[in-house]
Protein backbone atom coordinates (compact mmCIF):
# COMPACT_ATOMS: atom_id res chain seq x y z
CA UNK A 1 0.00 0.00 0.00
CA UNK A 2 2.91 2.45 0.64
CA UNK A 3 4.52 1.89 -2.32
CA UNK A 4 1.94 3.66 -4.60
CA UNK A 5 1.80 6.38 -2.52
CA UNK A 6 5.81 6.35 -2.63
CA UNK A 7 6.25 6.40 -6.23
CA UNK A 8 3.28 9.18 -6.33
CA UNK A 9 5.26 11.29 -4.46
CA UNK A 10 8.15 11.02 -6.66
CA UNK A 11 6.67 11.19 -9.36
CA UNK A 12 4.15 14.24 -9.18
CA UNK A 13 6.76 16.75 -8.33
CA UNK A 14 9.02 15.58 -11.30
CA UNK A 15 6.60 15.86 -13.60
CA UNK A 16 5.84 19.71 -12.24
CA UNK A 17 9.67 20.21 -12.94
CA UNK A 18 9.31 18.93 -16.61
CA UNK A 19 6.12 21.39 -17.45
CA UNK A 20 7.11 24.24 -16.07
CA UNK A 21 10.41 23.89 -18.06
CA UNK A 22 8.59 23.59 -20.65
CA UNK A 23 6.76 26.23 -20.65
CA UNK A 24 9.84 28.36 -20.19
CA UNK A 25 10.91 27.49 -24.01
CA UNK A 26 8.31 29.02 -25.44
CA UNK A 27 9.40 32.82 -26.72
CA UNK A 28 7.39 35.41 -25.30
CA UNK A 29 5.69 36.88 -28.16
CA UNK A 30 4.70 40.56 -26.49
CA UNK A 31 3.61 43.88 -28.66
CA UNK A 32 4.97 46.87 -27.61
CA UNK A 33 2.48 49.54 -26.32
CA UNK A 34 2.26 52.62 -28.46
CA UNK A 35 3.16 55.60 -26.70
CA UNK A 36 0.30 58.24 -25.50
CA UNK A 37 -0.91 60.86 -27.96
CA UNK A 38 0.29 64.34 -27.42
CA UNK A 39 -1.46 66.89 -25.06
CA UNK A 40 -3.67 69.10 -27.23
CA UNK A 41 -2.96 72.58 -27.80
CA UNK A 42 -3.48 74.79 -25.38
CA UNK A 43 -4.20 72.01 -22.65
CA UNK A 44 -1.84 71.83 -19.86
CA UNK A 45 -1.46 68.92 -17.37
CA UNK A 46 -2.73 71.31 -14.41
CA UNK A 47 -6.23 71.28 -16.39
CA UNK A 48 -7.00 67.34 -15.72
CA UNK A 49 -6.30 67.76 -12.01
CA UNK A 50 -9.33 68.62 -9.78
CA UNK A 51 -9.69 71.78 -7.84
CA UNK A 52 -10.21 71.28 -3.96
CA UNK A 53 -11.02 73.98 -1.27
CA UNK A 54 -11.04 72.73 2.04
CA UNK A 55 -13.55 75.32 4.03
CA UNK A 56 -14.53 74.90 7.80
CA UNK A 57 -18.01 75.19 8.69
CA UNK A 58 -18.85 75.38 11.90
CA UNK A 59 -16.97 72.40 13.53
CA UNK A 60 -17.50 70.09 9.88
CA UNK A 61 -14.62 70.01 7.68
CA UNK A 62 -15.86 70.74 3.99
CA UNK A 63 -13.93 69.59 0.96
CA UNK A 64 -15.11 70.70 -2.62
CA UNK A 65 -14.22 68.98 -5.36
CA UNK A 66 -14.09 70.91 -8.83
CA UNK A 67 -13.23 70.42 -12.46
CA UNK A 68 -13.18 73.02 -15.23
CA UNK A 69 -14.58 75.11 -12.44
CA UNK A 70 -18.22 73.08 -11.70
CA UNK A 71 -18.81 71.29 -8.41
CA UNK A 72 -18.71 67.83 -8.33
CA UNK A 73 -18.22 66.35 -4.81
CA UNK A 74 -18.35 67.29 -1.75
CA UNK A 75 -16.62 65.57 1.53
CA UNK A 76 -18.19 66.17 4.78
CA UNK A 77 -15.62 65.12 7.72
CA UNK A 78 -17.58 66.16 11.28
CA UNK A 79 -16.33 66.79 14.89
CA UNK A 80 -17.27 62.96 15.56
CA UNK A 81 -18.71 60.42 13.13
CA UNK A 82 -17.34 58.99 9.42
CA UNK A 83 -16.91 61.30 6.42
CA UNK A 84 -19.56 61.43 4.27
CA UNK A 85 -19.72 62.42 0.52
CA UNK A 86 -22.19 64.02 -1.43
CA UNK A 87 -21.62 63.14 -5.27
CA UNK A 88 -23.12 65.02 -8.28
CA UNK A 89 -23.02 61.63 -10.30
CA UNK A 90 -25.21 63.20 -13.50
CA UNK A 91 -24.06 66.37 -13.53
CA UNK A 92 -26.96 68.06 -13.52
CA UNK A 93 -26.77 69.79 -9.79
CA UNK A 94 -28.52 67.01 -7.41
CA UNK A 95 -25.97 65.20 -4.86
CA UNK A 96 -26.22 61.65 -3.68
CA UNK A 97 -25.69 61.53 0.05
CA UNK A 98 -23.14 58.31 0.13
CA UNK A 99 -21.63 57.52 3.12
CA UNK A 100 -18.22 55.48 3.55
CA UNK A 101 -20.11 52.41 4.20
CA UNK A 102 -21.75 49.75 2.30
CA UNK A 103 -25.49 49.94 1.87
CA UNK A 104 -27.63 47.45 4.38
CA UNK A 105 -28.24 44.14 2.68
CA UNK A 106 -31.52 42.64 4.25
CA UNK A 107 -31.28 39.02 3.25
CA UNK A 108 -34.99 37.92 2.09
CA UNK A 109 -36.12 34.36 1.90
CA UNK A 110 -39.22 32.70 0.34
CA UNK A 111 -40.77 31.07 3.13
CA UNK A 112 -43.78 29.36 1.33
CA UNK A 113 -44.84 29.86 -2.39
CA UNK A 114 -47.74 28.35 -4.14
Amino acid sequence: MRTPLLKLLIVAPLFAFTLSAGAQDTPARLEDVPAPPPIPAGVTEEDFEPQVTIVKRGEDVVEEYRAHGKLYMVKVTPPHGTPYYLIDRRGDGTFEHITGEKPLSVPMWVVKSW
